[in-house]
């Protein structure tokens, strides 16, 4: 008898207190009035502000180099993708992409980041073959207000991490090009030598010359065609591997910006749901404050009455 009898105090004593809160809240209801505005406002300017800014992402492959022959890959910065965070956060690097892009200095140093990715041909079976073709990648990243300044600095950063990367590609690159030019340029002179001694030949038989004449020079000029033919192979087989050197540098070992910076709206999160979320948080304390305003205002009532 007395458990019910307890109970049923619990049910009228919560019964009273829900009264006396909705008593609080019809009479205090300006403060959760307040609170809901105060929150809209907050809201809404904090999305607002979010709204201008922006993130522009480049995506760099750092390259793998080789040795000088093509044979295994060597160690060198871009086999590190430790080293591109290292390059974009130095200070000279910040600097220039700062003057590029006319975002300040102190607010690019806390906007830039770096993170790498590793993709593996599906072809590769041994640990060898993964290892060779492992692709490595690099996304640089600039957060920042105004679209195109953010693009700016990400691609000045980019360009930044592939010229240091690729110093030892880029070495390599110019003296293939060169080789490439020279075993070109001995070609063209050993077919023109042999363009000559041909004509000669067939100037030879309206020449008025003696027979045995004829036969010496002729012999003398087969002789030459024999040699700059054999020099020629021998230049087109350089030449040929020069040229597959140079392709292998250019596309496989040489570091470049694969994707450039393009911006984007850094926060999917619009001002109306920004209103929202703030309203609704305003409304929660404004509702607690309500709640807590009669004791506050009888307290100091009091102490003003005793005073």
């Amino acid at each position: 008898m007395s458990d019910v009898h307890t109970a049923a105090s619990r049910d009228d004593e919560q019964a009273v207190s829900l009264a006396f809160g909705w008593k609080r809240l019809r009479t205090y209801w300006w403060v959760a009035a307040l609170g809901l505005l105060t929150g809209a406002a907050l809201g809404l300017a904090l999305g607002l502000s979010e709204s201008g800014v922006w993130r522009a992402q480049a995506i760099v492959y750092l390259g793998q180099p080789f040795s000088p022959l093509g044979g295994g890959q060597i160690q060198s910065l871009a086999t590190s993708p430790e080293n591109v965070n290292a390059i974009v956060h130095s200070e000279s690097a910040l600097r220039r992409a700062a003057v590029l892009s006319g975002i300040p200095l102190s607010s690019l140093r806390s906007s830039v980041a770096v993170s790498s990715t590793t993709t593996t041909s599906l072809s590769a079976k041994t640990a060898a073959e993964q290892l060779r073709g492992t692709v490595p990648l690099a996304e640089i990243s600039v957060k920042g207000r105004g679209a195109h300044k953010v693009e700016v600095a990400a691609d000045a950063l980019s360009s930044r991490v592939v010229a240091r990367i690729s110093s030892y590609v880029a070495g390599k690159v110019s003296l293939l090009k060169h080789e490439v030019a020279s075993s070109t340029a001995q070609l063209k002179a050993a077919d023109a030598r042999i363009a000559r001694a041909e004509a000669e030949q067939a100037a030879l038989v309206s020449n008025g010359s003696p027979t045995v004449e004829k036969l010496l020079v002729s012999a003398n000029l087969n002789s030459v065609i024999a040699t700059t033919d054999d020099k020629r192979t021998s230049l087109q087989d350089d030449l040929g591997s020069a040229e597959q050197l140079l392709n292998l540098a250019t596309t496989v070992e040489m570091g470049r910006i694969v994707e450039p910076a393009v911006a984007s709206k850094s926060t999917a999160r619009s001002s109306a749901s920004s209103l929202l979320v703030g309203a609704l948080i305003g409304l929660i304390v404004g509702v607690i404050a309500a709640l807590a305003a009669e004791p506050i205002v009888g307290r100091r009532r009091r102490s003003q009455a005793g005073v």
